[in-house]
């Protein structure tokens, strides 16, 4: 049974005339007349009494058409829903994002997109950066944003914000007036490092020189804690400068790049590539691009060679 049928069905009953349905539906009387002798077989029932050129329906027949003008009717709600989603899309959108990009990043972008997009729901999957590209990969999230690079052939990438991974330390500290610094100048004092993912990964590298003198006091999960932690004298420990920027702004926190380069930290946002994108999903990722470049500043120079 398919809605061709339907209508055809439909269109007899309307019209009271296989010969005048076969001229609405554009097909000869015995391609309509084989149509319905289908749609008997596989209800196992007579739909018409015929009597002659004229027709009228069984009993079977009426119950049926009740229910075919029905599911013509849902038809045409489903497409007017379709066609209307084109025009003012609603749903919801999943976006997969750490903690620090939920505080620093998605409030305003929300923000600019719930203006643009009233009737669409954003939720967000708050996970750890190593979790960020499986859950858009099994279809748990609509789009990630997340550290790069991302190797994954895939996951989509839009490259929409680049910062720096700075030491920080209170605003008092030994190291606080320091342009720059290097792993070997932190052996002195606790370090706060952060528990996984890419940025640990990073660190981890970059204090590999120094490793067996390190004293590592805590390892953290939230980027409010190490601030936090920072702040009441427990340790030093390493932000992006955007998750800071307000602390260091008030002399709580100072904020001193890593030598011999600075390290640079690049945010992508994620989504698979043979995933068909609605008109609220492109709408997003117009919104995020227009964010990240309303936002960008030119690297320094130093940067700018890092990035190359």
């Amino acid at each position: 049974m398919d809605l061709d049928q339907l209508h055809t069905f439909l269109e007899i009953v309307r019209l009271k005339s296989f010969s005048k349905a076969a001229q609405t539906c554009y097909r000869t009387q015995p391609a309509i007349s084989a149509q319905i002798r289908q749609l008997e077989q596989e209800l196992n029932t007579q739909l018409f009494d015929r009597f002659g050129s004229r027709i009228s329906l069984t009993t079977a027949g009426k119950i049926f058409c009740q229910y075919a003008e029905q599911i013509l009717e849902a038809r045409r709600r489903a497409q007017d829903a379709i066609n209307e989603l084109e025009q003012t899309p609603r749903g919801e959108l999943v976006i997969a994002a750490n903690e620090a990009t939920c505080i620093y990043v998605l409030p305003q972008v929300f923000s600019d997109y719930r203006k643009q997009f009233p009737n669409v729901q954003l939720l967000v999957e708050r996970s750890y950066s190593s979790r960020i590209v499986d859950a858009v990969l099994e279809n748990v999230a609509d789009f990630g944003i997340t550290q790069l690079p991302v190797q994954e052939r895939k996951i989509q990438v839009v490259r929409i914000h680049t910062d720096e991974i700075k030491l920080v330390v209170p605003g008092g500290h030994p190291l606080a007036a320091k342009q720059s610094v290097t792993a070997a100048d932190l052996v002195p004092y606790p370090l706060l490092l952060p528990k996984y993912g890419t940025t640990r990964a990073r660190l981890n590298e970059w204090l590999e020189i120094v490793e067996d003198d390190l004293q590592i006091s805590m390892e953290l999960d939230s980027t409010e804690m190490v601030k936090r932690f920072v702040e009441a004298g427990l340790g030093i420990s390493f932000l992006a400068v955007s998750n800071c920027a307000e602390e260091v702004a008030a002399g709580r926190l100072a904020a001193i790049s890593l030598a011999p380069e600075p390290m640079i930290r690049r945010l992508g946002l994620v989504y698979r590539k043979d995933k068909a994108l609605s008109k609220a999903a492109l709408g997003f990722i117009d919104v995020v691009l227009a964010h990240a470049e309303k936002s960008a500043e030119p690297p320094p120079r130093q940067m700018r060679q890092t990035v190359r």
